[in-house]
């Protein structure tokens, strides 16, 4: 039978619509698949970024894992941040609500171990000043100790902290935290020694004692913890 030429061409984006139809139905039907496996769409990977206004980083992989207690596995969705001791009202913040209610920062910084070590990083996060600042400072505070999941703590003048702009940091060179490195939260304490920078942070404390010591401040190391100075007490 003679089929005339228009016709081929109808015939032919016939076959084209029935195609393009069931391949979008089976690329909608691999979506449904995994939202209902995954319980909604993933997120895009953060990619890390190994330089920043010319200043070369250095890699996380090669940042070591120092902990008391091994490596914290927090589960965000339990996570609270408590600041309390001497302030007007004691706060009790989820990580999300931290990272939408407090502006960000970024700041390339150093950090320097005591076992020979160091690794610059960019690292981004959130002013210790402004958690610090909803909770009402009660005058007679002059210290602020960090407390972290798994029982370590250090302690900072309240002045460092509010005078150098400190962040409590979230991400490493454009990454999140993983638990190794501190997630959910890390303290980049500029200028001082590796110790000094808690990681897995869950609780800031106002103190009225200067004196206070912290895990490795009780054994022996310098409770000021500065780079320039004597890492013993």
């Amino acid at each position: 039978m003679f089929i005339y030429p228009a016709t081929k061409v109808l015939l032919m984006n016939a076959r084209t619509a029935v195609i393009i139809a069931c391949a979008a139905i089976i690329v909608a039907a691999g979506i449904l698949f995994l939202l209902s496996h995954t319980g909604g769409p993933t997120p895009p990977t953060s990619i890390e970024i190994r330089s920043y206004e010319g200043q070369d980083l250095s890699a996380i992989s090669n940042v070591p894992e120092n902990a008391i207690n091994g490596t914290q596995y927090i589960n965000t969705s339990e996570y609270r941040l408590t600041v309390t001791g001497l302030v007007t009202n004691t706060t009790v913040s989820t990580y999300s609500e931290i990272l939408d209610t407090h502006p960000h920062y970024t700041k390339v910084v150093t950090l320097n171990c005591v076992e020979g070590w160091s690794a610059t990083i960019l690292w981004e996060g959130v002013r210790v000043s402004d958690l610090i600042k909803d909770t009402g400072i009660n005058p007679q505070a002059n210290t602020v100790i960090f407390h972290a999941s798994d029982g370590y703590t250090t302690s900072f003048p309240l002045s460092y902290i509010m005078e150098n702009n400190i962040l409590l940091a979230y991400k490493m060179n454009n990454v999140t935290l993983d638990p190794e490195h501190g997630y959910p939260f890390r303290l980049v304490a500029e200028d001082k020694w590796g110790y000094k920078w808690i990681k897995w942070v869950d609780g800031i404390e106002l103190s009225d004692n200067p004196d206070y010591l912290g895990y490795w401040e009780q054994r022996g190391y310098s409770n000021i913890g500065n780079l320039n100075e004597s890492k013993y007490a």
